[in-house]
């Protein structure tokens, strides 16, 4: 059986996904919602027998159409949500965040209880093999965790279709837009959900002159969160995005009473100085307690996927358990309600920053 798909949306973040779609079997990209001229065309270059249309309802409109995924700006998100909802519930990979102002949480608690097919929230970072690999290895190498510390240092907010990315109110802020996948993580690893957030954050190197129509872009470039979870353990996620120079983007590492895992993952492949050698592999670090023996396990990601997009293969991965889901009519691996706490983490964080207090979480 071939899965027709309708694509909402198709920049940057839009093309990674066309890529990744064609590296499935039994798939096509029917229709595709772009609205942006310079998109449309590129889109049509890439798949030039697929449809291009002019709105939401003529995609929805369209046969053959067995599923969405949502790659529109995170403000448009749940908007498009409730009208496939009232118009042609079929099954959903919406990109995060879910969505991005505090007044759809309502909305988005009610899209989780009333929709009638599979909604999955595309957390792509749950699907990177060394990270996978982590999330299989923790608990049994640390004995339980205690302490998790997600780091990312990576390079600025890359240009975006109008400049959407450069302000709070399109994005949801920075906790929100780029921190969510590391707030689901926290859940994800720990299996427990937050009770208490404390965070500092600010806009202290990028953006800083940056004027866009008369308005100056006020999203934040780095910060600390600290998170209480309710089973006892403890979270921190540290950001730099003015730290593109690193030999690896993210590092994640566990602590338990029986010992520590690493997991350290590079960068996009195509951001790699041409001058250099090899990019760096993605790995893991196995390190007991007792006896004191530090192990090195790399998780080589296959080349066309690392071609494909710059999530070290995730995005295929994610797109391989989606189609099975829709086939095998199986639940989603990444819920409403996941893409729910992650978003509301991100804006509990930005609150505590933001009024320099903590943050309880009911």
């Amino acid at each position: 059986m071939t899965l027709h798909y309708g694509l909402i949306g198709c920049g940057m973040m839009g093309h990674e996904h066309i890529r990744n779609i064609a590296l499935l079997e039994d798939t096509e990209i029917s229709v595709i919602f772009e609205p942006d001229p310079e998109m449309r065309a590129f889109a049509l270059k890439t798949l030039p027998k697929t449809k291009i249309v002019n709105s939401l309802k003529e995609l929805l409109d369209h046969n053959p159409l067995d599923c969405l995924v949502i790659v529109s700006p995170n403000y448009c998100h749940m908007s498009q949500l409730k009208e496939i909802a009232q118009t042609r519930p079929l099954p959903i990979l919406c990109e995060k965040p879910l969505y991005a102002d505090p007044r759809d949480l309502i909305a988005a608690e009610d899209f989780s209880k009333k929709y009638k097919s599979l909604a999955w929230v595309a957390m792509e970072y749950r699907y990177m093999p060394p990270v996978a690999a982590f999330i299989d290895l923790a608990n049994k190498t640390t004995g339980g965790i205690k302490m998790l510390t997600i780091c990312e240092h990576r390079f600025p907010f890359l240009p975006k279709i109008n400049d959407w990315n450069r302000f709070n109110k399109n994005t949801g802020g920075t906790l929100v837009e780029k921190c969510c996948h590391f707030f689901d993580l926290m859940r994800l690893v720990l299996q427990s959900d937050p009770i208490r957030i404390m965070a500092s954050a600010g806009q202290e190197v990028n953006h800083l002159n940056e004027s866009y129509n008369n308005e100056y872009s006020d999203i934040w470039d780095c910060g600390y969160v600290i998170v209480d979870f309710a089973n006892g353990a403890r979270a921190m996620l540290e950001l730099s995005m003015f730290a593109e120079g690193s030999e690896y983007q993210e590092e994640i590492h566990a602590v338990g009473p029986k010992g520590k895992i690493s997991c350290k993952v590079p960068g996009p492949t195509r951001f790699w100085p041409k001058h250099m050698s090899e990019p760096p592999v993605p790995h893991l670090i196995l390190s007991p307690r007792s006896p004191m023996a530090p192990s090195r396990i790399d998780t080589v990601v296959p080349s066309e996927l690392l071609s494909a997009g710059d999530h070290n293969g995730s995005t295929f991965y994610q797109h391989q358990k989606f189609q099975a889901s829709i086939l095998d009519q199986k639940l989603p691996e990444v819920s409403i309600q996941d893409g729910i706490w992650a978003v509301r983490m991100g804006m509990a964080a930005q609150e505590s920053a933001i009024e320099k207090r903590v943050i309880e979480l009911k």
